[in-house]
């Protein structure tokens, strides 16, 4: 036993069914607890800001105020992070919840293999992204911002060691600071540090747009 008390979750979606579903899949994880659960946006502010907990799951599409405007509210009266709960088709909010302060994305249809560890690292002050949704917010600000690289990017890209570009790589599919220490089999801390790094060096502000520049740059093909 660590003796670590376990994750706060409150999850919030106006379908009951899927709800449910949800807090199944969390009561399973160990080291995670639901706290409190919300049908409506409104709600999921007034019980994030009542409860404190670790991690506030939103549903994007709910009544009397959607996950986007309850995020942004949740965000301006506490430092709870905030992980986004979507379907295909949505990618649309994606850069909006990201811009307004979004800690992740789970799709609903991965839910079972992606909600533990996106908690997990919302909670560590990490941001998680499914790997379908990273592909899909990259397609779209390509089509929104198509940009080519230029000898800037290559010449910022030139700054960061073999085991940087390993690790660029896999953030921009999407993984987990948790995943790709499996991967490369390091640990987390050194991920953690790694991506720092090349945040830093990329001249980037969070790992959507490292993964943006590292598409446009070819680096995955």
């Amino acid at each position: 036993m660590s003796g670590r008390e376990p994750l706060r979750v409150i999850v919030a979606d106006d379908d009951g069914l899927t709800r449910s579903g949800i807090e199944l899949i969390l009561a399973g994880i160990s080291g995670i607890e639901v706290v409190a659960e919300a049908a409506d946006g409104a709600e999921a502010r007034d019980l994030t800001v009542r409860h404190r907990p670790d991690v506030t799951l939103l549903d994007i599409k709910m009544p009397i105020m959607d996950g986007l405007a309850a995020l942004r509210e949740i965000r301006r009266a506490c430092s709870v992070p905030v992980v986004m709960l979507t379907t295909f088709g949505e990618e649309e909010y994606i850069e909006d919840a990201l811009t307004s302060g979004a800690a992740g994305f789970v799709l609903k249809s991965s839910a079972a293999e992606e909600l533990g560890p996106a908690v997990r690292a919302a909670a560590a002050g990490e941001m998680f992204l499914s790997p379908p949704v990273t592909r899909q917010t990259v397609r779209r600000l390509e089509q929104l911002r198509p940009e080519p690289p230029g000898h800037d990017v290559e010449a910022r890209l030139d700054q960061l060691s073999d085991r940087e570009r390993d690790v660029l790589r896999l953030l921009a599919q999407g993984l987990s600071n948790m995943v790709i220490s499996e991967r490369l089999v390091i640990s987390e801390s050194t991920v953690k540090t790694h991506v720092s790094r090349i945040l830093l060096k990329l001249a980037c502000d969070n790992r959507v747009q490292a993964a943006l520049l590292a598409h446009r740059s070819g680096l995955l093909d």
